[in-house]
């Protein structure tokens, strides 16, 4: 069976037990902050485990894509060198929410194994918690496992749990006994080592307890199952192979790295391991980039970047130099585009921010390959022959620079490295990176809307069809409570069983308004959706009270939710017409909806030139004159997306989905709210374009009111011009093009000026130097000289000075400037940046240089003359 085979079949099989397909959800984490990509195939699932959310099915089956590449699991380290580490894998995973429980779990996965898969069942052993006399049982007189090949082991290896509290349970391994040839020996056994011989095939997780804050066990009303399967191990081991590398899911894609650099598969064994990186990355790269991910020195960003490098570092030892991952990532897609379709509409895209890393990377190495020349030579310096681990540890956490190249260099000039003082330095990185996490961690959702949810159940939201509605108070939260009653004066939160108000979510902010009633006033601030289907209102009793079972008004303010519609619409046709005038591979990456402005952020890789900003404003506001009506409609969302429909990174859909159409021009998946009519967006004006990340730019725009307020404040500000350059109409440019030129001519003049008098002053100054041991000395104080302009006159007097130490300072708009100079022949016994330290510290500055030249600033201009002084007691004390 290939892999694509041994994939299929796992879902068939599982679909023909009633159990739904559902396919895989992102790399990124959907409203997950605790976890940096998805690593298992329970995170989509997360929400229902927890009891926040129900679905309209019990049973799922789905294939996974996850990456382990950091946070809690990160196999990246490993990656090349075992059989088993990958940072891309697929998990596939049958789970049941409250239904069946271990019996079928245990049936389901031993006939797959045996009778779909055709597994040796003598070969397959089955490992229990210690205290699961239940799972034991099952195995041995369900299944027919014989006891001498059933362990139990502890919490450690056989006890699975989502955190310190919350769902849990014992699991139960099914391992495959690959043959004594693998053994690592006479003590080689299930739960004593970790040699491959016994390869765990399949985990199947229990979950059938709820541990509290104190740590006890209580049983859950409604058990569940959780099943992990990783395809790669399953293909390697149907495939008869010894490492998931040799499987068909990696040696296609190993061949064309091997082709590329002229090497060898299996006949080097160093080589072997660089090939294995670099297929392996290649996958996560291409998966990641393909979803949004960019490259960046933070978060998912930083260690994609680190695959990345990573990957081209092992280019590098097979030779490859010059950038070559992103012509493979082709072949990633040639292999896995029919499992994930998606890859193919990214394929260019995915290259060409893939191509743009690796020239960055080039750039990268050769910087710090001079930052590491700096380290040696301050070692060197110091008499060191060992390089400090604190700044081996920036070289390559600020700069991105692999370890094993400064190995390398450092090796090469008979240097050491501080691998201890480097750990320190890491360690502590990772330390400050937890506390990080633990805080972002800290906005997951209040334990109190949980409550609310499961005690009242899901909104419904009436606000596509009207802003105005009657809806009945079913639950007030103030705080962490749920409480009865709310009183005149107090800030809250109401749910209603019904509401208009539109909750945040897909980028537009939430709506306000009021809810209310006779003598009943609610001022609603915010509308948030913590838990899905939960709509709250947030905001403050302004007048009287409401409590639980009242029925009320909820009233949206209309004009806020047109505009933020204006601005929702425009967000739609600015992508369709970003893609028109930049090109397909134009993806949005987030985006922000308000009643004031829109932002969009997409996908592209250089700054937009004046002529395409000015195409883009252009082509949008044309559609905005054509009228064409904004169309919705719900359908299926595999059938929506087959009539062509975008789908947005990072949104979560549903089997049913709202399709908005504008004309022929925009047909997104969007559960926004929009106008009737693309006219209705009025007067589109493009405010700003930047990057914000590698590959990633971002649009700021108003519409409507807010466009036409920008026109005129603009126009205002042109009068302004033009009234101060005397024009008599707006057409300024070429006054203030003159007046420019003007200014140009007139300010050469004074630096001309301005040199011939140090010319002239510098030989009154010369006058004033002293002898201080048979060595010329001059330290004076000038007035109102820039930086640059001390320079200058530093020059003219040293090529007159000759032999000799000069010293300057002057100041200027509060700002100390200090320049000292030193003849080449007296560099054996004065050093520039000895003298400036001297100089600076007396205006309470600080400064540095070469030994023959160096400059400092200071805060106390009036402490120049003891400066000045400074350095002649210096002079005379050497």
């Amino acid at each position: 069976m290939t892999a694509s085979e041994i994939r299929q079949a796992f879902i068939d099989y599982f679909v023909g037990k009633g159990h739904t397909h559902v396919k895989s959800s992102s790399l990124v984490p959907e409203k997950d902050p605790t976890l940096i990509f998805t690593n298992a195939g329970m995170v989509q699932f997360k929400s229902v485990f927890l009891g926040e959310e129900k679905r309209d099915y019990i049973r799922a089956v789905t294939s996974q894509k996850c990456v382990r590449a950091g946070g809690k699991h990160n196999d990246l380290e490993n990656v090349g060198r075992t059989a088993r580490h990958h940072t891309f894998f697929e998990m596939l995973g049958n789970f049941s929410f409250g239904d069946y429980f271990k019996e079928d779990a245990v049936k389901y996965a031993w006939e797959l194994l045996t009778e779909v898969y055709k597994l040796p069942k003598d070969k397959l052993w089955a490992t229990v918690y210690n205290t699961d006399d239940e799972a034991y049982a099952l195995w041995r007189d369900v299944i027919g496992v014989p006891e001498s090949r059933i362990v139990r082991l502890g919490e450690k290896d056989n006890f699975w749990q989502m955190a310190d509290t919350g769902p849990c349970g014992p699991c139960s391994e099914i391992m495959i006994d690959q043959g004594e040839d693998m053994s690592c020996g006479p003590d080689c056994g299930i739960g004593k080592c970790d040699c491959d011989r016994f390869l765990e095939v399949w985990n199947l997780v229990f979950m059938q307890f709820d541990r509290d804050v104190k740590g006890n066990l209580n049983p859950l009303p409604k058990p569940s199952i959780d099943t992990g399967m990783g395809l790669e191990r399953i293909s390697a081991v149907v495939q008869g192979r010894r490492n998931n590398y040799d499987s068909d899911l990696f040696t296609p894609i190993i061949h064309a790295i091997a082709e590329a650099a002229g090497v060898t598969y299996l006949e080097d064994p160093e080589k072997d391991v660089s090939l294995r990186v670099i297929a392996d990355h290649l996958r996560a790269m291409t998966f990641l980039i393909s979803e949004g991910v960019m490259p960046s020195n933070e978060g998912r960003g930083y260690v994609l970047r680190r695959i990345m490098r990573r990957a081209a570092r092992h280019g590098k030892l097979l030779g490859l130099d010059k950038p070559f991952l992103y012509r493979l990532t082709g072949n990633v897609i040639d292999h896995m585009g029919g499992a994930y379709p998606e890859l193919k509409d990214a394929r260019d895209y995915v290259a060409r921010l893939v191509l743009v890393e690796e020239e960055r990377f080039i750039g990268t190495l050769e910087y710090g390959t001079r930052v590491l020349t700096e380290i040696m030579e301050s070692a060197k310096s110091r008499g060191s022959a060992t390089l400090p681990g604190d700044e081996l540890f920036k070289l390559y956490d600020t700069y991105g620079f692999p370890m094993d190249l400064v190995n390398d260099i450092a090796e090469e000039q008979g240097f050491m490295l501080d691998m201890d003082g480097y750990a320190s330095a890491m360690e502590a990185q990772k330390t400050k990176a937890k506390a990080a996490q633990a805080t972002f961690g800290e906005e997951r959702v209040r334990e109190v809307y949980r409550r609310a949810v499961e005690k009242v159940g899901k909104t419904k939201f009436t606000g596509y069809e009207t802003t105005e509605g009657a809806g009945k108070v079913v639950a007030i939260i103030k705080g962490d409570d749920l409480i009865d009653a709310v009183a005149e004066g107090d800030e809250a939160e109401l749910i209603l069983d019904a509401t208009p108000f539109y909750a945040e979510s897909g980028g537009q902010v939430g709506d306000k308004g009021v809810l209310g009633s006779d003598g009943v006033r609610f001022e609603v601030m915010d509308t948030v959706k913590p838990v899905a289907g939960l709509y709250v209102h947030k905001g403050r009793m302004h007048k009287g009270g409401v409590k639980v079972g009242d029925t009320v008004k909820a009233a949206v303010d209309g004009n806020l939710r047109k505009a933020i519609a204006r601005n929702h619409t425009a967000t739609h046709l600015l992508h369709a017409v970003l893609r028109y005038v930049l090109g397909d591979h134009v993806k949005q990456a987030g985006s922000l909806v308000t009643p004031d402005r829109l932002r969009f952020d997409f996908s592209h890789f250089a700054p937009l030139t004046q002529h395409e900003r000015e195409r883009v404003e252009e082509l949008l506001n044309e559609k905005v004159l054509e009228g064409d009506p904004v169309g919705v409609e719900e359908m299926a969302t595999e059938n929506a997306l087959k009539s062509g429909a975008m789908a947005l990174f990072g949104e979560k859909y549903g089997d049913v989905v709202r399709v908005v159409r504008m004309g022929g021009f925009s047909t997104e998946l969007c559960g926004g709210t929009h106008l009737g009519s693309t006219s209705d967006v009025g007067l589109f004006k493009l405010v700003s374009e930047a990057g914000v990340a590698a590959g990633v730019r971002r649009i700021e725009a108003v519409t409507g009111g807010g466009a036409y307020r920008l026109v005129r404040e603009q126009e205002d500000e042109l009068r302004e011009v033009a009234a101060v350059v005397k024009s008599t109409d707006l057409k300024v440019a070429d006054k203030v093009a003159k007046l420019n030129d003007q200014m140009k001519a007139l300010e050469k003049e004074l630096e001309k000026l301005k040199d011939k008098m140090a010319a002239s002053g510098a030989g009154d100054l010369l006058s004033q130097a002293r002898d201080i041991n048979g060595v010329k000395v001059l330290a004076s104080v000038v007035d109102g000289l820039e930086a640059k302009d001390l320079r200058t006159m530093g020059d003219n007097l040293r090529e007159k000075m000759g032999s000799g130490i000069l010293a300057l300072g002057s100041s200027k708009d509060g700002r100390v400037s200090l320049l000292c100079m030193v003849s080449k022949d007296l560099l054996d016994r004065y050093k520039a940046g000895d003298i400036i330290k001297v100089a600076a510290a007396a205006v309470g500055g600080s400064g540095g240089g070469r030994p023959d030249m160096a400059q400092a600033g200071g805060k106390d201009p009036d402490k120049l003359p003891e400066s000045m002084a400074a350095v002649y007691r210096f002079v005379e004390g050497k």
